[in-house]
């Protein structure tokens, strides 16, 4: 299964469900790859030292010589390896202008390795450019994270949209895994509506499991660690093992 998490707007969760969710996976035995796709690289901060990483997703998707199997790299959580991101992955948008294949170039570097992994999970960035398009045309599944907030439904159109367009010509079989609340403060009733509003539009695809406020979450990037091993008794790691686990039962 390919996952990809992707919402175009910024601060709803992306890079902290590919992480955790990536990390769960690993942890439950499954061989795993995080690819980051965002060029902030903060999927790649999270795991690695990219200052020593010679070699990114950008050489990946603009030299035909050189190879993902190239770049992968182990993280500290076993059977969890990354493909990281650098801050040139910005660059390859006007690089690609006029290449016949811009939009297939991740899904035919991932052919040759995907057979490896159980999972592979895609952190996009926050557009509906180049780079989310190259990861929806690669994925078979689509996650969205949706913040509990008063704006959290504000784009999602858009997004709906494009990954009608990708199934339409370039990506068929891509499917939506599902929505996934996330940053949700359960103290006040504003959650509590938009929670249930979210569920109103999306039905039965809304993960069961929602995720929390948690500064523990928000923390452990820092420390290079995934919530699992960093806060390993925090709702933030109760959650996204729950995550976990209708992912795999979904997959």
């Amino acid at each position: 299964m390919i996952v990809s998490i992707a919402n175009q707007k910024g601060g709803v969760g992306k890079t902290t469900t590919a992480i955790n969710l990536a990390a769960a996976l690993a942890m439950r035995g499954r061989r795993t790859l995080l690819i980051d796709m965002d060029p902030q690289s903060n999927s790649s901060m999270s795991y690695l030292d990219i200052r020593r990483v010679e070699r990114s997703l950008y050489d990946v998707l603009s030299d035909a010589q050189c190879s993902l199997a190239d770049v992968i790299v182990e993280s500290n959580v076993k059977n969890l390896l990354v493909a990281p991101a650098r801050i040139a992955l910005a660059k390859l948008e006007a690089k690609l202008v006029g290449e016949i294949d811009s939009h297939f170039r991740l899904k035919d570097r991932l052919d040759p390795v995907r057979e490896d992994y159980e999972f592979i999970v895609i952190d996009c960035p926050p557009t509906l450019g180049l780079l989310t398009a190259n990861a929806l045309v690669a994925s078979s599944h689509l996650l969205v994270p949706i913040q509990s907030s008063y704006f959290a439904l504000e784009g999602t159109d858009d997004l709906l949209e494009t990954v009608e367009k990708v199934r339409a010509r370039a990506n068929p079989d891509l499917r939506l895994l599902g929505v996934l609340i996330t940053m949700h403060d359960r103290r006040t009733a504003i959650a509590r509506d938009i929670r249930n509003q979210i569920r109103a539009v999306f039905g039965e695809l809304v993960f069961a499991t929602v995720i929390s406020k948690s500064v523990r979450l928000e923390e452990s990037p820092a420390y290079k660690e995934p919530i699992f091993t960093f806060a390993p008794d925090s709702s933030g790691a109760t959650e996204y093992y729950r995550l976990c686990e209708e992912v795999i039962d979904r997959a």
